[in-house]
Parts: C-alpha cells; structure tokens; sequence
C-alpha cells in the first residue's frame, strides 16, 4: 500500500544533507545546483528542507496543485500515470541527480513513488522562481538538464517501439548502464532496484514475459545475476546488438 507523505504549512527544517552543506553533497556535480559556486550553493541551501519517503511512498500525485520542486539526492523513483482502463504506465525512473517538478504546468504531470528509501532536496516553486531570476546561470542548466531528459524520453519511446521483448529488456539494462556511468560507476554490474512489476509496466510487457527474457538473455550468455537485483553484463556491445542500438 503507497502512503502520501503531508507536506504542511510551515517551511520545512533546514537541509540537511550527509555533512550537511550543499556543496558537500554527492549528486551536486550533476544537478541543477551544480551550476552555482559556494557561495550560491549557501543561498540555495537557505531556501532548501529535506524530503524523506520510504519504498513505495508517494510524492506526489498527477493532478496536484504543483507547489514543490525537488532534487533527487539518494534512492530512485518512479513517474507513472493511470490509464483510462485502470491499468497502471511507468513512464520513467529517476536517478540520484535528476530534478522534478520544475517542466510541469500549474499541477503535476504524473505521479511519483519512492522505489527505494529515497532523500529528496525541496524547494517551493516561488522560491526557485526567484532564484533563478537572480542567477540565469541555474536557467543554462535547467535547459541542459531538459535536453538531456527529452534524450532519454526518446530512447524510452524507441525502446517501447520495439517489437520483441527481448530488445525492450535489452534496451532497457543498456539505459541503466549508460545512465549509471553518467554518475561516475561503472556501466556493469547493473543494479535494478525496482521490482519485475515495475520493469513491465514501464516496457509494456507482462511479468511472465519479462521473466522469460531474463532467462533469455542469461542463457545466451549475454547477462548473468547475482541476484534479482544485479545484473552483469559481461559485454556491452552483444547486448547492443540484441537491442538494435549502437554501442557506446
């Protein structure tokens, strides 16, 4: 059962990351503040409070007057939305780095859940409107970070085009990978924290399916788990073929 986490009224405690500064953070280098200097970053942690969820928790929900954006700092997240017959769309996973609420309109897009115990930053939208009137360099970074989610919005659209499932499944560890090494680790082994659910409500796919292609995979010798939750793969460029893309 997901729970709704209360925002409240009144302004959240200070930030507070692991030691405490935004400068320190971990994911700083590849977030919007990551375009601010110290002294910008001590601004920036003024106006900033902290965000816990547990797995399975809720952010927000599609429809909700959007008041808040955020910062994801640890853990990862899943954008969904509900189809006219009830069944549930993953549109996406949200990595440490990745920044939210901002690209919506007056309400929230989609809804998002902790897949993991996850640590948000959180700012009111009428607080980073104006910080980021006062320093345009933040407005050069939002635009970097809104190509580089329109990039990953169109290999999720290629990856979801594809017929065979084992090119979605393929498709969809690469992206993991590559996304992985875009915060410094390596690209395998691959850590999937979300559930095979998950993993078929965003390819499109059934459970059974996607166990299916898992096996597929491992017994082709193009993957092998450690768990249900890490996958290796010993080369990237057969798994690129599998998947029709090019490799990196």
């Amino acid at each position: 059962m997901a729970h709704i986490i209360p925002l409240g009224r009144d302004r959240p405690a200070p930030l507070a990351l692991k030691d405490s500064t935004c400068t320190g953070c971990a994911v700083r280098s590849i977030a919007l503040c990551g375009a601010l200097g110290c002294h910008e970053a001590e601004m920036l942690q003024s106006i900033a409070s902290t965000r816990r969820l547990d797995p399975d928790d809720i952010l927000y929900q599609e429809g909700d007057k959007r008041l808040r954006v955020y910062t994801l700092t640890e853990g990862v997240l899943r954008l969904s939305s509900l189809l006219a017959d009830g069944r549930r769309q993953i549109t996406g996973f949200l990595m440490p780095g990745d920044f939210l609420g901002l690209a919506d309109d007056e309400t929230y897009a989609s809804d998002v859940e902790a897949v993991t115990a996850c640590t948000l930053c959180s700012f009111t939208v009428a607080d980073m409107d104006r910080l980021m009137s006062r320093r345009p360099e933040l407005g050069a970074r939002l635009l970097q970070l809104t190509r580089t989610a329109l990039r990953q919005a169109r290999e999720g659209q290629i990856m979801l085009g594809r017929l065979a499932p084992v090119e979605k499944l393929s498709s969809f560890l690469l992206l993991l990978s590559a996304r992985a090494e875009e915060r410094g680790l390596g690209a395998s082994p691959v850590h999937l924290p979300m559930s095979r659910t998950d993993i078929a409500d965003y390819l499109g796919l059934t459970i059974e399916t996607v166990s299916r292609s898992f096996t597929k995979l491992r017994n082709q010798g193009l993957i092998s788990l450690t768990d249900a939750h890490m996958v290796h793969i010993p080369d990237l460029r057969a798994l690129s073929a599998v998947a029709g893309v090019n490799p990196r």
